[in-house]
């Protein structure tokens, strides 16, 4: 018999729903959040984030690189330091897959 994540589910739910709300864009969201990661050591969570929003194309790598100036000044050096590790990381393996996909033949 299959079990049903129900917590789960809610949660999902709960979640889409908030960041579906019209007053704040997809974009803010995500930067508060990254913030509230950053500030907090959240390291994980705040790879998964940055990821999501290089991606959809909501924060650009310059805006990302932006943002680890910003939060360093606010975080601290060490958490700053950790989220700029974080984006420059991201953008190398997001532009290593852009350069493999354009050249197939290697």
């Amino acid at each position: 018999m299959e079990t049903v994540d129900s917590f789960g589910m809610t949660a999902e739910r709960q979640f889409a729903d908030l960041w579906s709300r019209s007053v704040l864009t997809v974009r803010e969201r995500r930067l508060l959040l990254l913030g509230l990661l950053v500030g907090q050591g959240l390291h994980e969570m705040t790879d998964a984030q940055l990821d999501v929003a290089l991606r959809a194309g909501e924060l650009s790598e310059a805006e990302l690189r932006e943002v680890a100036v910003f939060l360093t000044h606010y975080a601290g050096w060490a958490r700053g330091a950790k989220l700029n590790d974080q984006v420059e990381s991201l953008i190398a393996r997001v532009t290593r897959a852009r350069s493999d996909r354009s050249d197939p033949g290697g």
